[in-house]
């Protein structure tokens, strides 16, 4: 008779500490829905538009940062002799007879653009979202001139204002001899008559964006302002317009760029001189030219980045407080 103390119960925990061989899991494989390949694709699909933005871009852009504290003329090797420190932040600003009047051309570009060509492009936006009979014809027309390059734009509007046989001064009759104006030769008018061939231009682009904004806003804001009595005059600007504040604020951002980027009209007519300087022909005039003072003008080039460098941020600030709510 067995001891039932003594007997092994059949219910008893196994012996961990055993000699024999325990069974482990083994490490989980990972799984991925990307091959080899995709992979490849996808490191050149990214890394090649990445090394052409730094090459390109981001390369120039430091190395006109470190040329402006030198006098280099772009021919001889960089030694220690060229370097100058803020000299030639000090003649920009100080001695330099065409930096300023080239800063008060930019302005007006831009106040022009904000006052003259936007208010336009708003206004068209406005006559077309009502879907008027036609109007796939008026849009392709008026946004006709933004799928031009500048280049072509400042050549059909050579044509225009020519003095002898172009259509602005045989329509207000100053094409005979002796009545003729000069609006590209003229230094006091050619920067207006630039300005509104570059509007013709912004004009179609703005009203693109305000029409794309309009298509957004919820038409029971209309119906309730309506029903309120206000005006459709009132009804846009104290509902939609507020409503429209990203399109506004994009708008704001990408004409204060194009009026500081603003290069290919003036360099065509005339270079960029006799009353056309602007900040982006003097880095050309000056880095570009029989004098090649590259180290100059790569000073101007870095005003303008910092100058361009304001609204980017504020664009970029707005953006991302608004992500964060």
């Amino acid at each position: 008779m067995t001891n039932p103390s003594t007997s092994e119960s059949p219910t008893a925990a196994p012996d961990l500490t055993s000699g024999a061989a325990v069974a482990r899991p083994g490490r989980r494989r990972r799984y991925s829905l990307l091959t080899r390949r995709d992979r490849v694709v996808l490191g050149l699909m990214v890394g090649i538009p990445a090394f052409l933005v730094l090459f390109f871009i981001w390369l120039p852009t430091l190395a006109s940062v470190v040329l402006s504290f030198t006098n280099w003329r772009g021919i001889t090797a960089i030694t220690a002799n060229n370097i100058v420190g803020l000299k030639n932040y000090q003649t920009l600003f100080t001695a330099y007879l065409f930096f300023w009047p080239a800063v008060i051309h930019n302005l007006l570009w831009l106040g022009f653009f904000l006052l003259v060509a936007t208010p336009l492009g708003i206004f068209l936006a406005v006559l077309l979202d009502r879907e008027i009979r036609g109007s796939q014809f008026y849009k392709t027309a008026f946004y006709l001139p933004v799928v031009l390059s500048l280049a072509l734009v400042g050549f059909i509007w050579q044509l225009q204002y020519a003095p002898d046989n172009g259509f602005i001064n045989n329509a207000i009759g100053r094409a005979g001899e002796g009545s003729q104006i000069n609006w590209l030769g003229n230094p006091t008018l050619n920067i207006w008559a630039v300005i509104v061939a570059a509007s013709w231009r912004q004009v179609g682009y703005v009203m693109l964006l305000y029409l794309a904004g309009l298509k957004s806003v919820d038409p029971a804001l209309k119906e309730a302002a309506a029903i309120d009595g206000a005006s459709e005059r009132q009804a846009f600007f104290r509902v939609v317009f507020p409503v429209m504040a990203p399109i506004n604020i994009v708008v704001f951002v990408v004409t204060v760029i194009e009026s500081l980027r603003a290069f290919d009209l003036a360099f065509i007519v005339n270079g960029g001189t006799n009353g056309l300087e602007l900040l982006s022909t003097l880095i050309t005039n000056n880095s570009i030219s029989e004098a090649s003072l590259v180290g100059f003008g790569s000073s101007i080039a870095v005003v303008l980045l910092v100058i361009s460098l304001g609204p980017i941020i504020f664009y970029l600030s707005r953006v991302m407080r608004e992500s964060s709510k």
